[in-house]
């Protein structure tokens, strides 16, 4: 019998990997995200994709990897949709890695806490969005996409020609993505615009407001989402600086998850977690000043009765109901109806289409990933109708739900406009995937020189033998004390796990916990001292 021929432990790892890799459809040993810790092993790009952006250009890293076993019966790819962000070089990777270790950090002042919406998206700019192309009726499926792809080419070559990419945000790069949006543009009566009260400005793209009020001719009603993580203050600040600059919008404050006023709040309890799910879908602050909106909009043309009288049921329900925070699944309560838009709901449908037709009013929801969009939908309803999760990208197909007879809410993936924002913010407001960026001690420092995260989390300086003494802190500072403090450790060294403790901290940021919030500008010369 001859002798067996010896076979390591790493070769058959290895084997198994090729298993899965040829049961999942993948081609040429693809590895998801979830192979590497980090997420910073570079992926192989040369696979088939279905996305017409395919050309655009080879710096071009696809987020969000979906296991798929080929193309199904009708043709769907999941990773259709997927996320397509420029890539980071290596060296600029390694850079900022440099810089967390020994960039020592400072308190910026609040002065540095002012965003002005000309100085993020630069209006009149290249900083813009991909129009549709003209079309016609007498074009064939195959001329209409090729056009749009030439058109995307276009508009992609003016941005990266007119700023570097060390200038540039993260913007979406996939065109399947913005055909999402320019359908639901078309679909809508009414366009609502969700943005973070924490970052409104970041979240408003200056080039949609002149394309949806100016060409279309639609009401644009800007919806600040999420008060209940900023100052009262802040909040009425931002609501002056959008009604001064822009004065066709329609403002309304929304909230998911109202606090209640009679809880103090403590800016040390960070891991406590105070947005509840549930039965908060019914206690939504916000539904009754968006209807009364709707109403100055449409001005009788709808009869929206019945939203008004859902209003009333839900707030009822929610004063008998048990308030006890706990979270729980609401099953009864009348259906909704969902429709899925696939390719069929991405064909034309004319440059005029008839304004609120059958007497229905269709409301479309646009925004950033993380500002809220699906979680204002289950508000609206009163009960979780569309799954929410932190991760960007999660709506990847757009949805209808008919809240009433008379009214259709339209629920559009995130989009990433292009501006002038630092990277580090992006990744702070959740626009950029947690999990899969491969160096976040800097945005952990751009966190923890505009607010004092090491008092907030009580962390000790990881080289400090007295507590009581002064040490400088850099980014890896931080996440090495969260680490030593959290108990999370490398699986074969035992060391302290500084990725695992970045990730977590800018979950914390992104959750409002560790709550950052911009201001308006001059905010704090009439703050006053």
């Amino acid at each position: 019998m001859p002798r067996k021929k010896p076979f390591s432990v790493k070769q058959k790892k290895k084997q198994l990997q090729d298993k899965r890799e040829r049961k999942r459809g993948l081609q040429d040993g693809l590895r998801s995200s979830s192979n590497s810790r980090s997420g910073s092993r570079e992926r192989r790009e040369e696979q088939t994709d279905t996305s017409d952006g395919e050309s655009v250009t080879h710096h071009i890293r696809r987020l969000n990897q979906q296991p798929s076993q080929g193309l199904g019966p009708r043709g769907y790819d999941p990773n259709r949709y997927r996320l397509h962000f420029e890539r980071d070089s290596r060296e600029e990777v390694e850079r900022r890695k440099r810089a967390a270790r020994e960039q020592v950090l400072q308190p910026v002042s609040a002065e540095l806490l002012e965003l002005d919406i000309r100085e993020v998206y630069q209006p009149g700019s290249v900083l813009d969005f991909p129009r549709r192309p003209p079309w016609s009726y007498e074009m064939s499926k195959e001329q209409l996409m090729s056009q749009e792809e030439r058109s995307f080419q276009e508009y992609l070559g003016k941005i990266h020609g007119a700023y570097t990419s060390e200038k540039l945000s993260y913007f979406e790069h996939n065109l399947e993505t913005w055909r999402q949006l320019w359908r639901v543009l078309e679909m809508s009566d009414i366009v609502l615009l969700i943005t973070d009260i924490r970052h409104p400005v970041v979240n408003f793209p200056p080039a949609l407001y002149e394309y949806v009020t100016g060409e279309l001719g639609l009401a644009l009603v800007l919806v600040l989402n999420k008060v209940d993580l900023a100052p009262p203050a802040l909040v009425v600040a931002w609501k002056h600086y959008f009604h001064q600059h822009y004065p066709q919008l329609h403002i309304v404050l929304f909230t998911s998850f109202p606090r209640d006023p009679r809880t103090p709040q403590d800016p040390s309890s960070v891991l406590k977690k105070s947005r509840r799910r549930g039965r908060g879908w019914t206690r939504a602050l916000g539904p009754e000043q968006l209807l009364r909106a709707c109403e100055a909009i449409t001005a009788g043309k709808v009869d929206l009765s019945s939203w008004r009288e859902k209003i009333a049921r839900d707030v009822a329900g929610a004063t008998w109901g048990n308030g006890s925070g706990e979270e729980e699944e609401e099953e009864d309560g009348p259906a909704v109806l969902v429709e899925q838009q696939t390719d069929s709901a991405m064909e034309p449908t004319g440059p005029a289409r008839e304004r609120y037709k059958d007497g229905v009013a269709t409301i479309g929801c646009v925004g950033f990933p993380n500002v809220g969009k699906s979680s204002l939908i289950n508000g609206l309803v009163g009960r979780k109708v569309v799954s929410v999760s932190r991760t960007p990208g999660h709506t990847r197909y757009f949805q209808t739900y008919f809240l009433t007879p008379s009214v259709k809410l339209c629920d559009c993936p995130g989009l990433i406009f292009p501006s002038l924002l630092p990277r580090q913010l992006q990744v702070l407001a959740g626009i950029y995937p947690i999990a899969q960026i491969q160096e976040p001690y800097t945005a952990v420092g751009y966190l923890a020189s505009r607010i004092p995260v090491q008092a907030l989390l009580h962390l000790r300086h990881p080289e400090a033998e007295d507590p009581s003494a002064e040490h400088p802190w850099c980014a890896w500072d931080i996440c090495e004390a969260w680490a030593e403090k959290r108990g999370y450790k490398t699986a074969k060294a035992a060391r302290n796990d500084v990725y695992r403790a970045a990730n977590s901290l800018l979950r914390l940021a992104l959750d409002g916990r560790l709550s950052l919030c911009f201001h308006p500008p001059g905010y704090n010369e009439q703050k006053g001292p």
